[in-house]
């Protein structure tokens, strides 16, 4: 993985001085989770007044966090995250609490620190003037986690009403370092089965997960945090990759499936492993995608039929064999890689931008079907991932893509993988049809 030099230089008195006077970006260093470091990085500052109090005061309490009511009398101490319930803000004029209440405190947050704002779905406030200022927090929290600096971030997240103890697994992870490279998104919660577990830093305990394409990078990634969050881990990719695939399900103590998921048996044959073997999933990562870039007019019909085998048709027919089939057990996951070029599109990617903008098809249309069944499925849309692909990239492109989001720098894979732990776990059943988007808020698309 290539060193982020303009990181490095900025980093240096004379370096953070030139890029300042030059208007470049602030690229700082993001915190990222270890175990047993604290959750946040300083004390939470709480307010507004709404139905989310007890939940908020709760999480904030189980992470360990000091909870303030007001704004640190020394100077010196920094924030770790503001948390503003707008739940109970009943139309437009109601908003004036959500500005000042940021006016006075978000010069107070310090490096990685996360802005979280709590809210009601719109469709579901109890008026015509609440749903449009619920709305309206949207374009407030979008544009706020842009003005952030030093690696902070911010969320709104709309709680159904009824569905406000479904929320703990998403403050969780939104307030943690494990959502370093997590931001501007907005995460709707509702009702649904949850199941808390007994160690929420192994919140994965006891439970099969399966993985495609775990053979490296983001997939490798997916598969050894899963594993540390107690998964047993069924990673699968193709027989070329065995190898590799065998290192990383030997490492983290899981088991190998050699399968072409584009194979018209493969339905049948994970199925049936995962029968056989461990009497069905409790979550399923379809992770395994390609890309075969080139503008449309010069692309192959063979190009994109590969394309779209495997980064779209063999992830539904792997969802009806494992869903009709019951082989994805009561309270089961699936998360889906999806991409922000499936939503913003990029030049000579029609046949990837069709088959990532089919994944959230696919999410948008199988979330209400699964809801019944007290499942869940969502999708993970990560921007510039620094991987061996993007090393590869021209240094101009590469440099474009890491500084062209609010935190000015790429991901890591393992920052795809926090997401996808989040989702995947039994305490996210009231997370239901989103699509999360893992890219430091790109300046590219929604």
């Amino acid at each position: 993985m290539p060193s982020d030099r303009y990181q490095q230089l900025t980093a240096l008195p004379p370096g953070r001085f030139i890029a300042k006077r030059l208007g470049l970006p602030e690229s700082r260093p993001l915190r990222r989770y270890e175990p047993g470091q604290p959750a946040l990085a300083g004390p939470a500052l709480v307010g507004g007044d709404g139905r989310m109090g007890e939940t908020v005061t709760a999480t904030l309490a189980a992470l360990g966090a000091e909870i303030r009511q007001v704004l640190p009398d020394d100077e010196g101490v920094k924030l770790g995250a503001l948390v503003f319930d707008a739940t109970g803000i009943e139309d437009s004029s109601g908003l004036k609490a959500v500005y000042e209440f940021f006016h006075e405190t978000i010069r107070s947050l310090g490096p990685s620190a996360r802005l979280v704002v709590l809210g009601t779905p719109p469709e579901l406030a109890a008026s015509r003037p609440a749903a449009v200022a619920q709305r309206a927090l949207e374009g407030f929290v979008r544009s706020a986690a842009k003005e952030l600096r030093q690696g902070a971030t911010g969320q709104l997240v709309y709680v159904a009403p009824g569905a406000e103890a479904n929320a703990e697994s998403t403050l969780r992870f939104l307030l943690s370092a494990r959502a370093a490279y997590v931001s501007g998104q907005v995460i709707r919660i509702g009702d649904g089965a949850k199941t808390d577990p007994a160690d929420w830093e192994r919140p994965l305990a006891g439970r099969i997960a399966v993985v495609t394409g775990a053979s490296r990078g983001i997939g490798a990634a997916i598969a050894r945090t899963l594993a540390r969050d107690g998964a047993t881990v069924v990673g699968v990719d193709v027989p070329a990759q065995g190898e590799d695939l065998a290192e990383v399900v030997n490492e983290i103590g899981g088991e190998s499936l050699l399968l072409d998921i584009t194979d018209e048996d493969a339905p049948a044959r994970l199925a049936e492993h995962l029968e056989e073997r461990h009497k069905g999933a409790d979550a399923v990562i379809h992770n395994a995608g390609v890309t075969r870039d080139r503008t449309v007019a010069r692309m192959s019909g063979d190009e994109w039929d590969l394309v779209l085998a495997i980064n779209l048709t063999a992830q539904e027919r792997l969802n009806e064999a494992l869903v009709d089939g019951g082989v994805l057990n009561e309270g089961g996951r699936i998360v889906t890689v999806s991409s922000i070029g499936g939503i913003a599109g990029n030049r000579g990617q029609t046949n990837y931008g069709a088959s990532k903008a089919g994944v959230i098809g696919t999410v948008e249309t199988l979330a209400p079907v699964l809801a019944e069944k007290g499942q869940t499925i969502n999708a993970v849309a990560p921007g510039f991932i620094e991987t061996k692909m993007t090393a590869a990239m021209p240094l101009g492109t590469r440099e474009a893509g890491r500084r062209m989001n609010s935190v000015a720098q790429g991901g890591l894979p393992v920052d795809v993988a926090e997401t996808i732990a989040w989702l995947a776990s039994p305490a996210s059943g009231g997370v239901n049809g989103n699509v999360v988007r893992v890219c430091g808020q790109s300046l590219i698309g929604a």
